[in-house]
């Protein structure tokens, strides 16, 4: 790490000191002598410096608390000093512009579209495609924005990883040079808006196994017809990635469907208990034709569809990741400062083993993920990698926004508490993007060599 980098990094944790007080400092000592000080530190003693800064305390005589943050292990330090300023520009916009919105959204399940042209500066879609326009940032960086995201508001995180992951994705991997270079550039710039319809009312799990919905080709256009549930974003999109069965060869295509396609409807679901901002949908094509041109060109059968699903999966584990310390840092700080029979109840001990309990669960989420995206840059990442954490990291969250409610007593069931909203929205993650049964099947074969699937 350069001394420029050194410096830059230990200046971005002292954002929050008090300006009048550096001020007040530098009449007493020589801050240019301190900053090339600084510069000479070695790695250990640079992170021991930030864990110091992390501590500072308050005014003389006062018991002073540790910071509420729910990196334990300070996977923080593994990132880049540009991957960090990132990491926090992004925790800056969730803080500032969704938190303030989030609970009042999701309460009338309604999308916040003001926040797209917003979402958009921080140039964060489609992180790890190369060209295009997209960032070419790795897999871990990926992660930690999805964890970001998902720690002040899921909805928001899975509006993105809709239209950066499913439908970009789909895009990137399986369209041809002349589809991504139409539709890569401006939805990285959220100028437009994608889905991904691959679920259907009677096909979850059994995808694989045969699609519902059907394609036919009928000269340069192919005709198609069926359902799809669960359609994040499809009721805006501008664009609706939509998986069909070839009615001739059996096998899947996938096909760009624009917003206002003749015999496309998007109809919104209602009555959701969790995720109430993503703007699910359940589409029905009667007829849909679709030019020969809008079909992505490089999907031969189900196996390409797999591809987009194993890139994506990861994301989903840093969400579980993200919706886990949300909750996690908003019941931390509840504690401190609810008081029962005098004193705060972060002080007594059952409520400290409910709140270790939780850093547990969550440090063990965060250093699985950081390890599958590690492994999902060097290329060796599998569909066992991504299920393993698909299924550990939903079913801890459950139990960390669990303890998080239970911590929080009554007050944990309110929305102003932010809490409720992630125990809700749990439940989500824990379905979505393959349930919990299936990914363990997927465990399962590549640790036994015996496949259980019917």
């Amino acid at each position: 790490m350069s001394i420029f980098s050194k410096i830059k990094q230990t200046l971005h944790l002292m954002k929050d000191i008090d300006l009048d007080a550096l001020g007040k400092l530098s009449q007493k000592v020589d801050l240019s002598e301190i900053m090339k000080t600084v510069g000479e530190l070695d790695d250990r003693q640079l992170a021991g410096l930030m864990k110091m800064l992390k501590h500072k305390g308050g005014k003389k005589g006062q018991h002073k608390l540790p910071p509420i943050d729910g990196d334990f292990y300070d996977m923080a330090l593994k990132l880049s000093p540009q991957q960090r300023e990132l990491q926090i520009k992004v925790r800056n916009f969730m803080e500032d512009e969704i938190k303030p919105i989030a609970n009042e959204y999701w309460n009338k399940a309604e999308f916040p579209f003001q926040i797209i042209p917003k979402m958009a500066e921080l140039n964060i879609c489609g992180l790890t495609y190369k060209g295009y326009g997209t960032p070419d940032e790795n897999y871990v960086m990926e992660g930690i924005i999805a964890m970001e995201l998902a720690r002040v508001d899921v909805s928001i995180s899975t509006f993105f990883g809709v239209h950066s992951g499913l439908a970009m994705g789909s895009i990137y991997i399986c369209g041809s040079e002349e589809q991504k270079q139409e539709w890569l550039p401006k939805m990285a710039k959220m100028e437009l808006i994608g889905a991904f319809g691959l679920t259907e009312p009677e096909v979850g799990s059994a995808v694989a196994g045969g699609l519902g919905t059907t394609c036919r080709q009928e000269g340069d256009e192919w005709v198609l017809n069926g359902q799809k549930k669960w359609i994040g974003n499809a009721t805006f999109a501008d664009v609706t990635i939509i998986w069909a069965r070839d009615e001739a060869s059996d096998q899947v295509k996938g096909f760009l469907v624009r917003k206002g396609n003749p015999g496309f409807v998007a109809e919104k679901i209602e009555n959701k208990m969790a995720l109430r901002t993503v703007q699910n949908a359940l589409i029905t094509m009667t007829d849909c034709r679709v030019p020969e041109s809008d079909r992505l060109q490089k999907c031969d059968s189900f196996k390409d569809t797999a591809k987009v699903l194993r890139m994506t999966r990861a994301g989903v584990a840093w969400q579980a990741v993200g919706c886990a310390r949300g909750a996690y840092e908003a019941a931390l700080k509840y504690t401190k400062k609810r008081e029962q029979f005098g004193k705060p109840i972060a002080s007594y001990q059952l409520v400290q083993n409910h709140l270790v309990e939780m850093v547990a669960n969550l440090t063990a989420m965060q250093t699985l993920c950081f390890r599958l995206s590690e492994l999902q840059d060097e290329g060796l990442l599998t569909d066992e990698h991504a299920s393993l954490a698909k299924v550990f990291c939903s079913m801890r969250t459950r139990d960390v926004v669990s303890q998080a409610r239970e911590v929080m007593g009554g007050n944990g069931i309110l929305l102003q508490y932010d809490v409720a909203r992630f125990v809700a929205d749990a439940e989500a993650i824990y379905s979505y993007e393959g349930t919990k049964e299936i990914n363990t099947l997927i465990v399962g074969r590549a640790i036994t060599g015996y496949s259980a699937f019917v």
